[in-house]
C-alpha cells in the first residue's frame, strides 16, 4: 500500500522512477515505513524516448525492465514503465524468484519483450490467484494493458487485505475496476494500419527465406509512414532480425550516404550489445570482407574500430575512383549482416530528400539480390515528386533489373479508426466518442499526426477535461465547434508553438536552420548563449514534447544543478518531433 502511496506522489510530480527494485526499497522495521531511494535515473519528463543501445549499459536494472525501456518495443516510456518494475518486485517477493531468471543480457531483454512469466500462483500454489492476476496485469508487455493508476492498484489491493483480514481468505474478483486515469494521454498504438503492417511483415518473411526486396511506404506527410515501419520493429527483433533505420535529411542534400551511414551506425551499437565471443565472430567475418580497406568504412562509421580495431590508412584515390571504391566495399560490409541467422531490414526514411550517392548505393545494392536475405524499406512522400524526380528514375532502373519491389500507399485514417483513437485515449466506449471523433475527423482529414496534435490541443486549452467528481473526461463540444482551428496542418502547428514563451520560440527557430536534428553545444554558438541558458529556453519545448532529447544528459541541465562536471564530454542531442514543427 505504502509502495502504491509513493507510486502515486511520483504520478502527481510527473516523475518516472525507472528503476525500481527490492534493493531500492527501504523499509523501517520498528515503523514499518516504506522508502523508495535512488532516483539517479529518474525521468523529470512525463514522456521519454529510448533508444536502442548495449543491454549492460541500459538505464534501470535488466530484470526488473518493462519492455519499452529496452528500446526495442518502438514506444515511448512514461510512468506505467514504473508498474512493470514493481510487478516484477512483487512476482519475486510472492515467489522468491525473479519471472525471468536469466543473467545473459541479451536473453533478458528477449523475454521481457517476448516471453509471458508462468503465473504466481503457479509457483506457489499458496497465493490466491486473484494476487497473481495483479501482478500480470502489472506486467503486461503493453502500457497500455497494465495499470494506469497507482490508486487503482492500491484498490485491488486493499480489498486483497480486507478479504483476508475479515475471512482469512481472498476469494476472485474482477481486478481493475477502479483503475482510473485522469492523465491526458494519447496511446502509442496505431491505429487503421493492420493490413500494412500485416505486407511488411509478409514481405520480411520472404526474406528470412533468402530474397532481397524493396517495398515503398508513400504518402502525404504525417500520413504515419514512419509509425508503420516502426510497428515491425518489435516482431523483427523478436525473430533474431536486425532492424536498422536512417533518414534524409532536407537540409542536409549535401552529406552523403547520410541515411546509411545513420542506419549502420545503429547496427554497430547492436553487435556492441552482443558477448565477446559473438564479437569475435563479426570481426572475423567483417575483416575478411573488407581486406585492407576498412579504414575506408571506419572514416564513415566510427563505431566499427571498437569491432574490428585500428586498421591500416587506406590506398588514397580520388573522383571516381574513390566513389567506386566505396560502394563496392559498402555492398561486401553489407553482405556480413545479411544471413539466414540474421536477415536485415534496413529502413530509408524520406527518400524524398535522398542524394544522388545513396540513389546509386540504393540501386547497387538492390542489382545484388542473388545475396539475399535484405529487406530494404524506403518511406517517402508521393505528393512532393514526380515521374522525372531522381528517386523514381532510380526505382525505375532497379525495377528493370528485375529486383522485386512493392508499394504501400496510406491514405487518411477512416473515421472508425479515429474512433478508436479518441475512445481509447478519453477511456471511454466507442458510442461516447463518436461526437468528438466527426469534429477531429473534419478538421483533420483523418492525417494521424494532426489528429493526436488536434486532440493534444484541445486538452490544453481546457476543452477536453477530467471530471474528478464523475470519474470520467468530458469535452465541451459546442465550444470546439466554435473554435477557429485552422485545418492546415503547418498554420496549426505554427499556432501551437506561438503559445510558447517567446525566448523559445526564438531558440527554436535557430535550431530549426540547424536542421531536423541538432546538439546543445553548436545552438548555444549559434545563439550566442551559455550551453545551460539555451538547455532552460529549450525545456518547455521538452516538455510538450516538440523536441525530444537523444540522450539522458538533459536531466544536467534541469533546476539548479552544476552541469560543468557532468557533461564536458558528453553531446546532447535533440530532434524536432516532426519535420512538420
Amino acid at each position: 500500500m505504502a509502495l502504491c502511496n509513493t507510486l502515486d506522489i511520483l504520478y502527481r510530480e510527473r516523475i518516472i522512477h525507472k528503476d525500481i527494485k527490492p534493493a531500492n526499497i527501504l523499509i523501517n522495521p520498528q515503523t514499518k515505513q516504506v522508502k523508495l531511494i535512488d532516483f539517479s535515473i529518474a525521468s523529470l519528463l512525463p514522456r521519454e524516448t529510448q533508444s536502442l543501445i548495449n543491454p549492460n549499459v541500459l538505464e534501470g536494472t535488466l530484470a526488473y525492465i518493462s519492455p519499452e525501456q529496452t528500446g526495442r518495443m518502438n514506444r515511448g516510456i512514461d510512468y506505467r514503465t514504473d508498474f512493470y518494475s514493481l510487478g516484477v518486485t512483487f512476482y519475486e517477493l510472492l515467489t522468491g524468484v525473479l519471472p525471468f531468471p536469466s543473467n545473459e543480457p541479451m536473453e533478458l531483454v528477449h523475454c521481457h519483450l517476448a516471453k509471458t512469466a508462468p503465473l504466481v500462483h503457479e509457483i506457489n500454489p499458496q497465493i490466491p490467484p486473484v494476487l497473481s492476476e495483479i501482478v500480470s496485469k502489472l506486467m503486461a508487455k503493453n502500457a497500455e494493458d497494465r495499470y494506469q493508476s497507482a490508486l487503482g492498484l492500491k484498490f485491488d489491493l486493499e480489498k486483497c487485505l480486507t478479504q483476508l483480514q475479515e475471512t482469512g481468505s481472498i476469494d476472485s474478483f474482477d481486478v481493475g475496476t477502479r483503475d482510473v486515469c485522469d492523465r491526458f494521454l494519447i496511446p502509442d498504438k496505431l491505429y487503421g494500419r493492420e493490413t500494412e503492417v500485416s505486407i511488411l511483415l509478409q514481405a520480411f518473411e520472404r526474406v528470412s527465406q533468402g530474397a532481397t526486396e524493396i517495398m515503398l511506404v508513400a504518402g502525404f506527410s504525417g500520413i504515419g509512414k514512419t509509425a508503420v515501419v516502426n510497428e515491425v520493429h518489435k516482431p523483427i527483433v523478436r525473430q533474431r532480425g536486425y532492424f536498422i533505420k536512417g533518414k534524409f535529411d532536407q537540409f542536409n542534400r549535401n552529406i552523403p550516404f547520410s541515411a546509411f551511414v545513420q542506419a549502420f551506425r545503429d547496427l554497430m551499437g547492436q553487435l556492441l550489445s552482443e558477448s565477446d565471443g559473438e564479437l569475435h565472430i563479426w570481426k572475423t567475418q567483417i575483416l575478411q570482407a573488407l581486406g585492407d580497406n576498412g579504414q575506408v568504412i571506419i572514416e564513415v562509421i566510427p563505431e566499427l574500430e571498437r569491432i574490428i580495431g585500428k586498421q591500416p590508412p587506406a590506398t588514397e584515390l580520388s573522383g571516381t575512383a574513390a566513389q567506386n571504391r566505396f560502394n563496392l566495399l559498402f555492398q561486401k560490409f553489407i553482405k556480413v549482416f545479411t544471413t539466414i541467422e540474421h536477415p536485415l531490414v534496413m529502413f530509408l526514411d524520406d527518400l524524398q530528400w535522398a542524394d544522388s550517392a545513396s540513389l546509386n548505393l540504393m540501386q547497387l545494392l538492390m542489382n545484388e539480390s542473388e545475396s539475399g536475405y535484405l529487406l530494404a524499406i524506403g518511406a517517402y512522400r508521393d505528393n512532393e515528386v514526380s515521374p522525372a524526380h531522381p528517386l523514381m528514375l532510380t526505382l525505375d532502373a532497379v525495377a528493370k533489373a528485375n529486383a522485386t519491389i512493392n508499394t504501400i500507399t496510406l491514405h487518411s485514417l477512416s473515421q472508425g479508426s479515429l474512433n478508436k483513437l479518441v475512445a481509447d485515449t478519453l477511456n471511454c466506449n466507442i458510442l461516447s466518442a463518436q461526437a468528438l471523433t466527426e469534429l477531429i475527423a473534419l478538421k483533420t482529414k483523418g492525417n494521424p499526426f494532426f489528429a493526436t496534435q488536434f486532440l493534444k490541443a484541445l486538452y490544453q486549452d481546457g476543452l477536453i477535461q477530467f471530471d474528478f467528481k464523475l470519474g470520467h473526461w468530458q469535452c465541451d463540444l459546442a465550444e470546439i465547434r466554435t473554435v477557429a482551428i485552422s485545418d492546415d496542418v503547418v498554420e496549426f502547428m505554427a499556432s501551437q508553438l506561438q503559445k510558447l514563451p517567446n525566448y523559445t520560440q526564438d531558440i527554436l527557430k535557430l535550431a530549426a536552420c540547424i536542421g531536423a536534428q541538432f546538439d546543445l553545444n553548436t545552438l548555444a554558438i549559434v545563439s550566442e548563449q551559455s550551453e545551460s541558458d539555451t538547455a532552460v529556453a529549450l525545456w518547455k519545448a521538452l516538455q510538450e514534447g516538440l523536441i525530444i532529447p537523444q540522450s539522458e544528459v538533459y536531466k544536467f541541465y534541469v533546476g539548479e544543478l552544476d552541469t560543468t562536471q557532468n557533461t564536458q564530454t558528453e553531446t546532447l542531442n535533440y530532434k524536432f518531433l516532426h519535420d512538420r514543427v
